[in-house]
């Protein structure tokens, strides 16, 4: 395989439901145990999460599971990467300010069965939300405690209905260079692009959100609808986004045309695997003056590592 290449996922047959497809991939990373488990479990809700994995604390929780305080909504709200407004972290507050994030549609297509345009307001009433607090960790080496309120992405995927061929999901972000000053910037492949293999799409930790601190998402955070996976960089968790295709081949991100050497699909957080700039080995969380350890796959290891089974993640990285 080349750098960053893709183990296959070659599901056999279409799926009823969410377990039945998890039970038929066939993909590197995918234990026996885990399949075994998949096998006996439903699709769990936030409240089967909180109580099998403590992964999503009761509503209002002031920590996360690892008792880790929540960053402000102050500073949430205040220090943003978006660079469709700028690369200024502290200025995409004041520029998004009037972006208007409603109506809002998302066209949802490729190789699905139920293809079709959705509104924001149709997601929330389909989709009932619940409270994930979730630790967020930028590739630059900060990292901020954040109550989403969202759902999972793959109850979304079982109504559209992947087809068998379909491997990976791929995002894109709304592209609007006269509302957005920073898709003026040349420098980048806009729109924003970013991709999931299919497995990570349907992990249970893999939420879209719609609202964070019990509030609706403000635009800065990517309203009003935005994907969240908490155990890669947070450039992954693409923001405002306006279209979701199922495809066969692995999406190129934005980063991953940018500078290819620097970034790959994958993005999980690994101290050990250091960005060519800089080492990830720490962080900073908002709020705090020190820097503290960071932690492989973002503290998620227990859950997501089986994705991963014999791969090279300084490879796939």
């Amino acid at each position: 395989m080349t750098r960053n290449q893709s183990p296959e996922v070659t599901p056999e047959k279409q799926y009823a439901s969410r377990r039945e497809f998890i039970k038929a991939l066939g993909i590197v990373g995918v234990s026996a145990a885990v399949l075994a488990a998949c096998q006996e479990k439903p699709f769990l809700s936030g409240d089967d999460i909180a109580g099998e994995t403590g992964l999503s604390p009761q509503a209002g929780s002031a920590t996360d599971e690892l008792g880790d305080a929540l960053t402000s909504y102050d500073n949430v709200i205040s220090y943003n990467n978006f660079y469709e407004f700028t690369t200024d972290k502290e200025g995409v507050e004041r520029l998004a300010e009037n972006f208007q994030t409603s109506p809002w549609e998302i066209q949802i297509g490729g190789l699905v069965e139920n293809p079709g345009t959705i509104s924001v307001d149709e997601i929330r009433r389909r989709y009932p939300t619940e409270e994930r607090v979730y630790r967020m960790r930028c590739v630059e080496g900060w990292s901020m405690v954040i109550p989403w309120q969202g759902f999972p992405l793959g109850a979304l995927l079982e109504d559209v209905q992947p087809r068998s061929d379909a491997k990976y999901v791929r995002f894109e972000s709304i592209y609007d260079p006269r509302e957005l000053p920073g898709q003026k910037n040349k420098y980048f492949p806009w729109p924003y692009v970013e991709g999931l293999r299919l497995d990570e799409a349907y992990h249970d930790l893999t939420i879209l959100a719609t609202g964070l601190y019990g509030k609706d998402l403000l635009p800065q955070n990517g309203a009003p609808v935005r994907l969240v996976v908490p155990w890669k960089y947070g450039f992954k968790s693409i923001k405002s986004i306006t279209k979701i295709d199922l495809v066969s081949e692995m999406p190129v991100s934005l980063w991953m045309e940018s500078a290819p050497n620097e970034y790959g699909f994958y993005a999980n957080v690994n101290p050990a695997v250091e960005h060519p700039r800089w080492s990830q080995a720490t962080e900073r969380r908002i709020g705090e003056i020190s820097r503290r350890a960071s932690q492989l796959f973002n503290g998620y290891e227990q859950e997501v590592r089986n994705l991963y089974e014999g791969m090279d993640l300084t490879e796939y990285f």
